[in-house]
């Protein structure tokens, strides 16, 4: 995957690392069983700030690890969907106002 693009809306912009088993959990027995410590430090997901964000906004750490590990899932999510479709069409470097 490029990393000059976002891995959710697709658009060119400053990117960040989104940890898909988030950082906070990964000394937490049932992750570390669950994904393995290099699991856990290499799934990563390049995306744009406001993507980063909007993530954040709307699932809790639990939730991202138990059910959001990958792009396929956090697509899958309706309001993750709905706000990345509707960035995409947006020109690089829109950051919304929220």
């Amino acid at each position: 995957m490029s990393h000059d693009r976002c891995g959710l809306c697709g658009r060119r912009a400053p990117l960040t690392r989104h940890h898909l088993i988030p950082r906070a959990l990964h000394r937490k027995p049932r992750y570390r069983k669950r994904y393995g410590r290099e699991q856990m430090h290499t799934r990563v997901l390049w995306i744009c700030r406001p993507c980063h964000s909007h993530l954040h906004r709307m699932l809790s750490e639990r939730e991202l690890a138990d059910h959001y590990a990958s792009r396929e899932a956090l697509m899958a999510h309706p309001d993750i969907r709905a706000f990345v479709t509707w960035l995409a069409d947006k020109p690089d470097g829109f950051v919304p106002k929220r």
